[in-house]
């Protein structure tokens, strides 16, 4: 009688655990989805002629700090990424790669002589209110009159180049 009251306390202990864990998988994702923030729609376009840059990754940082934050990072092909953002996040900074993430590819917002290539950070609200176009300082003159991009509410639109042989050089 002893023997067969310990099987069923062993019993219902494993069914209370198996009940336990499957209950902490069921709530996992609700608190998952209670922790993140805001999703964003990133386009990457080639500085010199509009077109769209399908980038090896993105390097995705968030309130002036050197963390990438990739995980809720997904990338389209040709079409645009989507990044899901720590909940709570105020600014956002965007780096394409290329050549099998490898290289960086040098964002057109920055002036490069004068910035020296300083990441430019945007606000959240705004890209999620109105969309953002960040500038392109790197073609200027007969490229121009093709750049003329907007951004839908919940967009990032940011333009690259990859690394000429003066980059090279200078560094």
């Amino acid at each position: 009688m002893n023997r067969q009251r310990l099987f069923l306390s062993a019993k219902t202990a494993t069914t209370a655990r198996t009940a336990i864990l499957l209950a902490g998988a069921l709530l996992l994702p609700c608190l998952l989805a209670a922790q993140t923030g805001p999703t964003v729609t990133i386009r990457i376009l080639d500085g010199k002629t509009g077109d769209p840059i399908a980038p090896s990754n993105l390097i995705i940082r968030v309130d002036r700090k050197d963390q990438y934050h990739n995980e809720g990072l997904k990338l389209n092909g040709d079409q645009p990424a989507t990044a899901l953002l720590p909940a709570g996040a105020l600014l956002l900074s965007v780096e394409g790669t290329y050549n099998a993430s490898m290289d960086i590819y040098l964002n057109c917002d920055s002036d490069m002589r004068r910035d020296g290539g300083a990441l430019q950070w945007y606000s959240i609200a705004d890209i999620l209110k109105t969309g953002v176009v960040a500038p392109d300082l790197c073609y200027k003159g007969k490229y121009e009159h093709k750049l003329h991009i907007a951004a839908k509410p919940g967009e990032f639109v940011f333009f690259v180049r990859t690394h000429g042989w003066r980059d090279v050089m200078s560094q």
